[in-house]
């Protein structure tokens, strides 16, 4: 298997195989695409949060007794 690795952008779905790379791209390929856009876990946010949590500097996370006195 031979492999390269490039930059493109995607336009209309689209990506332009550069130049120097055609000649050996001429059938059937295997596609791996990485964005370089954080996006969170199947753009659902609960799953990104739990995956990646926020650190907030000086958070106490509430009491068992102040979660049930607020209802």
């Amino acid at each position: 298997m031979y492999g390269v690795e490039f930059v493109a952008k995607i336009r209309d779905g689209i990506i332009k195989v550069p130049d120097e790379y055609r000649e050996r791209f001429t059938n059937n390929v295997k596609v791996i695409l990485l964005s370089e856009q954080k996006t969170s876990a199947d753009g659902d946010i609960i799953a990104g949060l739990l995956m990646r949590p926020l650190v907030v500097p000086d958070f106490t996370p509430l009491t068992r007794e102040d979660a049930h006195a607020r209802s």
